[in-house]
């Protein structure tokens, strides 16, 4: 019988082949992104909050193959999803998924102040503020609960990472001062990039790193420009999300 509910789709150039739900989150240019923008130590230990189908990470040990990751997900269906991408593309010794919820304290395997890298593109929307999907695995993938915002999703991004551990996500670039405010004095090191999508433009992401427990200040970087005028993405972006590439230096 077909499988009406799930798309099969390529990313990175068919690099990374994977299952997705048909009406809802689905992979996007964030996601690739985020994962083009960590850089690990081989033998790091690297966790993704909200793993979803599996989209970022796939990506990410696409291009470091010396690394382990794991994921987490709220949604039983779609940690599913991810596990079985995950073996579709020949990646079950490096990487595993978690059905669990963030906010808990404990999730069984996964041991508090243990990872080197902790990343998450966490849900965009304050649903009091937005009108939120009508599909229930769109609205929860996309819009913050009530009792987990922005800031849990950082408590939880701190309480998972090793002392001096990266951390890194990306959100909407008005959401900048949440962030910052979720990670003082918590973390330092912190680098800005905003993501502008054509010159001339206010940027509508930005893409945080931080280092738990740093005391170096902040640095706001001069970030990176998506589009050229006719909306084509620039060379050094289609790298990132056709080829699989790093995110360029900024």
């Amino acid at each position: 019988m077909p499988d009406i509910d799930h798309t099969h789709d390529a990313l990175l150039g068919g690099l990374i082949r994977l299952k997705q739900p048909r009406k809802g989150q689905r992979a996007s240019a964030d996601a690739v992104m985020l994962a083009a923008a960590i850089g690990c130590r081989a033998g790091a230990r690297v966790l993704e909050l909200g793993c979803g189908s599996g989209v970022a990470m796939l990506c990410l040990a696409a291009r470091l193959k010396a690394i382990t990751v794991a994921g987490i997900e709220l949604q039983p269906d779609l940690a599913a999803l991810c596990a079985r991408n995950i073996e579709a593309n020949g990646l079950g010794e490096r990487l595993s998924v978690y059905e669990g919820d963030i906010r808990a304290r404990r999730i069984a395997g996964l041991a508090p102040n243990s990872f080197d890298q902790v990343f998450a593109n966490p849900p965009y929307f304050d649903m009091a503020r937005h009108r939120v999907s009508p599909h229930a695995g769109r609205a929860a993938a996309r819009a913050e609960a009530e009792d987990a915002d922005l800031g849990h999703w950082i408590a939880a991004m701190l309480r998972y990472a090793r002392p001096n551990a990266g951390l890194t996500l990306i959100h909407k670039a008005e959401r900048l001062g949440d962030i910052l405010a979720a990670l003082d004095r918590k973390a330092g090191a912190i680098r800005v990039i905003p993501l502008w999508s054509k010159a001339g433009q206010p940027a509508k992401r930005v893409i945080v790193r931080a280092i738990k427990g740093s005391k170096t200040p902040l640095t706001l970087t001069p970030g990176l420009l998506l589009h050229r005028p006719d909306g084509s993405y620039l060379p050094e972006i289609e790298a990132v999300l056709r080829d699989g590439a790093a995110l360029p230096a900024v």
